[in-house]
């Protein structure tokens, strides 16, 4: 163990990063230390300046510095369609997609009874007013494809069966590029119950 309960302290700190371990986050404190501590202030002004500025949007909940973040902002997006998404590093991968041109709403995470993680904890009471407020005509949930996404996609469904509007799940199955030989039995599943017409 180190003499130096700062060392200690950075390497806990560290550990509150996703994926990261005890030896990692050994590594990494040391590499911060020893070999670039320019970094290690660049890297502890910038998280200090975004804990400071970084704020949810008002619409739709993801990360901004202002009311509204530059997709709700946009009079180019299509308003009338919207996209929920469980966290905002969703919401980057499919705007760098380039694919779809609508409105976003990101919950903050997903249901997780085991992790006590309700709907009162995600942001499902302010996706009810975004939805009842605005002229929404589709609302799509793209939630990951696992046992919380399916939970949460399902009680967003019903959340929002009320209202005259059509609501979509993402397609899932086989991947562009995919062998059937090499799908598991969960993949095969999904894409035969959302195939679609060879027109």
């Amino acid at each position: 163990m180190s003499t130096s309960a700062a060392i200690e302290s950075l390497k806990q700190a560290l550990r509150a990063l996703p994926g990261v371990g005890p030896k990692n986050a050994q590594r990494m404190a040391f590499h911060l230390m020893e070999r670039n501590r320019e970094a290690a202030r660049d890297i502890a002004d910038a998280l200090n300046h975004a804990l400071v500025t970084v704020r949810s949007c008002n619409r739709c909940n993801t990360f901004c510095e202002g009311e509204l973040c530059d997709i709700c902002a946009s009079p180019k997006r299509n308003q009338s369609l919207l996209c929920v998404v469980e966290t905002p590093a969703d919401l980057e991968a499919i705007e760098q997609v380039g694919a779809y041109q609508g409105l976003y709403f990101v919950l903050m995470g997903r249901l997780s009874p085991l992790e006590g993680v309700g709907p009162e904890k995600l942001g499902f009471k302010k996706l009810n007013k975004l939805v009842a407020d605005n002229d929404i005509v589709e609302v799509v949930i793209a939630t990951n494809i696992t046992a919380e996404g399916d939970a949460t996609a399902d009680y967003a469904q019903q959340m929002l069966s009320p209202y005259n509007i059509t609501v979509t799940r993402l397609a899932r199955g086989v991947p562009v590029g995919g062998e059937l030989e090499y799908m598991d039995q969960r993949t095969l599943a999904a894409a035969f119950k959302d195939r679609r017409s060879a027109e």
